[in-house]
This record gives structure tokens, C-alpha cells and sequence, in this order.
């Protein structure tokens, strides 16, 4: 791999991160607020590969300039090492061609219920119950309503009805459980936190699917059989499918 496929792989590189991050594919492997790291690396791959054609074609000029001037019977020095041998780069270094084609070809589908019933609820104490907002039903994140019922007991909700939109997971006894993946930084790092259904469900449930639930508060819990975390559940009173929303993600779980 020369230094012209170096800086064409470079280009490429940059130009997937920039693609990937002004759509909606980023939010596949980073968190929202990484967005604007995620360009400028993009930008700078970019402007590293144009300097590296420039400096690349100026080298190239003055060798041939040096050859006219110096050697008219000369050989190429262009990649000489002093006794006759040139350098070549190792050929496996073509394989950083992969994760491109893999990054501009293949977008990975979102974390599902197979991932969350394998890890242990992030779920933890949240700082501060505030006040729900007027109007019912109360839309909240999935992980604004486990926070108050888990460890609020339900005092912050009352008889408030609320509104959470998550994916479904049914663990091996098949109770449902409605889900967000919760992201620390990225893709890599999610982690589920888990909230039990029960009251009016659909009569089937497909795993992965994407549920809005409307309901309320009810004191009834388990305990993760991962991680022992405490899953809080919901008595639903109406269920309707839903599209998979543009950022599958939960932030709110860390901020």
C-alpha cells in the first residue's frame, strides 16, 4: 500500500464518517452528543488525506527534477534503500480496506432483546424526582418511570397515568418486559434497563418490536437474574405498536 491508497483510504474513511454522522446511521454506534466529534474526525481524516497527496506529489516532482538534473542514466530511488533493494509495504495492511466496506456497506441493526436479557439493568438511583408535568397520560422516558418506581416506590407518580415507548424482551418464563438500551458512550457500552408488563397486554408479543404503552404505577417487582437489579413493572392499560424511533437509544439514564 502506497502513499497515493493510504491517503485514498484516509478519504474514504472521513468521507463514511461524515456521511454517518450528518444522517441518522452515527446513532448506530455513538450517543447523540458525540455528533459534532464524530464530523470534525471525519473532516480531519479528510484534510490529512488531501495533505498527504500534496506532500506525496511534491516529493514525486523533486525526485524526477533530481533524475533530469543529476542522474540522466540513474535508476528510480523512489523507494531505494542504498544497495539496490526497494522497500514495499506489507500487503496485509490492505486489510484496513475491511472495516470501511463494513462501516459504508453494512449498518448494524440496533441492540435488541437478545442483548438485553443477557446483561444486567443499568438502572440506578436517580438524583431527583421532579414534579411530572400536566395533562394525562404523563409522557416519560422508560427510564424516568423505572427511577421513580424502583426507588421512588411509585410516591412521585401517584395515580398518574404515563406514557413509555420501549422494545419488547420475553425472558424464558415468557413475562414481557418493555426495554431501552442505555448509552454511557456508545454502541459498545449499552446497557438495558428493563420494566415488566403486566394489565392489558396484546395477546401475541414479538421480541424486538416496538411497543407504546400507556398505564400506571403498581408496587410490583423482581429482581434481574443477571446482575439482582430491581426491574419495576407497569400496569398497562392500552399497548400499540410503534415505529422503531430514529434514535433507538436511552441518554437520559447518565445525564
Amino acid at each position: 500500500m502506497n502513499r497515493q491508497a493510504q491517503a485514498a483510504v484516509l478519504f474514504l474513511v472521513g468521507g463514511a464518517m461524515l456521511h454517518a454522522g450528518t444522517t441518522s446511521l452515527y446513532l448506530r454506534y455513538v450517543k447523540a452528543g458525540l455528533q459534532p466529534l464524530l464530523l470534525a474526525s471525519g473532516a480531519v481524516l479528510i484534510v490529512a488525506a488531501l495533505a498527504t497527496v500534496w506532500y506525496e506529489l511534491r516529493r514525486l516532482r523533486a525526485a524526477r527534477q533530481h533524475q533530469v538534473g543529476e542522474e540522466p542514466h540513474g535508476h528510480d530511488h523512489e523507494h531505494d534503500d542504498g544497495h539496490g533493494h526497494g522497500h514495499r509495504e506489507p500487503r496485509i495492511s490492505w486489510l484496513l480496506v475491511l472495516p470501511l466496506f463494513a462501516l459504508i456497506l453494512v449498518a448494524p441493526p440496533a441492540l435488541g432483546s437478545y442483548s438485553a436479557l443477557r446483561a444486567g439493568t443499568a438502572l440506578q438511583p436517580p438524583l431527583a424526582y421532579p414534579a411530572l408535568p400536566s395533562g394525562d397520560p404523563v409522557p416519560l422516558s422508560l427510564v424516568d418511570y423505572a427511577g421513580r418506581a424502583a426507588y421512588g416506590d411509585g410516591h412521585s407518580l401517584g395515580n398518574r397515568e404515563v406514557e413509555i415507548t420501549g422494545f419488547v424482551a420475553l425472558d424464558h418464563g415468557g413475562t414481557p418486559y418493555l426495554v431501552r438500551m442505555a448509552l454511557n458512550c456508545c454502541a459498545a457500552d449499552a446497557q438495558p434497563v428493563k420494566v415488566g408488563l403486566t394489565g392489558k397486554l396484546p395477546p401475541v408479543l414479538q421480541p424486538d418490536s416496538w411497543l407504546q404503552v400507556t398505564g400506571t404505577y403498581t408496587d410490583r417487582r423482581t429482581k434481574d437474574p443477571v446482575n439482582g437489579g430491581r426491574i419495576p413493572f407497569l400496569e398497562v392499560r392500552e399497548a400499540k405498536p410503534v415505529p422503531t424511533p430514529k434514535d433507538p437509544y436511552d441518554e437520559s439514564w447518565n445525564q
